[in-house]
């Protein structure tokens, strides 16, 4: 096998505006793509230097369900602030709690995908 990385994560969404905006705003992710071709739009955004973008699929993309991406895993040097962050801009944010392998935090975005933040124990 010679898979090198994930390309995209799909998230499924009901408004792709309200979602890229959250992504942007609130997330600070940047825009990868956005352009129309059949059969929508497509959208990706994805944190600064990301090998893997996300994908917001709207409606009629492919027939995904806003809401069903679960456990989508975000590493982050500093899960404590990040969480502060997302609470300060009226995210509700679960954590962060103390685990074996790090700080970990969970949120969810417009549509309900669930996002994990997480700082890793050094040495995990």
């Amino acid at each position: 096998m010679a898979i090198t990385h994930a390309s995209f994560v799909t998230l499924p969404v009901s408004d792709q505006d309200r979602a890229l905006r959250f992504y942007t705003e609130v997330l600070g992710f940047a825009v990868t793509a956005d352009r129309q071709m059949p059969p929508g739009r497509w959208l990706q955004v994805a944190p600064e230097g990301a090998q893997t973008v996300f994908t917001l699929s709207g409606p009629g993309m492919g027939g995904f369900e806003p809401g069903t991406a679960q456990g989508i895993m975000l590493v982050t040097t500093d899960v404590d602030a990040d969480c502060a962050r997302l609470a300060a801009a009226g995210v509700p944010v679960h954590g962060p709690d103390e685990l074996p392998w790090g700080r970990m935090a969970s949120f969810t975005d417009p549509d309900g995908n669930t996002l994990m933040l997480l700082t890793e124990r050094e040495g995990f």
